[in-house]
């Protein structure tokens, strides 16, 4: 019952996901990373099967790199957006992937940027956008509270919330999140928020 959402503030965009790797009734880790860092200013977050989320987020990342290492100047945003959705409208007609994602970046010259792009490549620039069944929750936070030009302050309480809503509504919900920042200063981990760790294996 994966959850991704993210939204863009004044000067940084921020991403967070749910961290549950789950198959059918059971639940495998609950540390599961599932924002990439695209490259210095990009993180994409992403959600779906497993096997494809994590191939194709690692492909899209080496063919960011490839590009900057070829031309000697990174993708902006835009471009890298309109590069993944390219790959997943090729696949679509070939071997297609199940991958929903939000890619979150910041361009000197543009800003803050979040795009959403669904595993039939549809492509979407938004101020705020989630997937999965968490999305009933976190997408009706968003629109009762969320404003242009929020401070990180406000973003992160208004994640917080989003994520509160989603523990305490749905009925499968997962217990732990990580959130993630982009801004001029480059893209980081913000901040987690665990109701379970992961026992370790005696």
């Amino acid at each position: 019952m994966e959850c991704v959402f993210g939204l863009v503030g004044n000067d940084f965009a921020v991403v967070a996901a749910d961290t549950s790797a789950v198959h059918s009734i059971l639940v495998h880790k609950s540390n599961e990373d599932k924002i990439m860092v695209l490259d210095s200013h990009k993180l994409i977050a992403a959600s779906g099967e497993s096997g494809d989320r994590v191939q194709f987020t690692e492909y899209i990342q080496k063919n960011v790199a490839l590009y900057q290492f070829r031309n000697g100047i990174p993708l902006t945003t835009a471009a890298a957006a309109n590069f993944t959705r390219g790959e997943l409208a090729t696949a679509l007609r070939k071997n297609p992937y199940s991958v929903n994602i939000l890619l979150a970046g910041y361009d000197k010259e543009t800003g803050p940027s979040l795009y959403y792009i669904d595993y039939i490549a549809t492509l979407h620039k938004v101020d705020k956008g989630a997937f999965g069944y968490g999305s009933y929750f976190s997408l009706a936070m968003m629109d009762r509270h969320f404003h242009s030009g929020m401070t990180v302050k406000e973003a992160i309480d208004l994640v917080d919330k989003c994520i509160m809503e989603i523990r305490s509504r749905l009925v499968v919900a997962p217990p732990n999140f990580v959130i993630k920042i982009v801004d001029k200063d480059g893209a980081r981990e913000y901040a987690w928020r665990e109701s379970v760790k992961d026992a370790a294996v005696a």
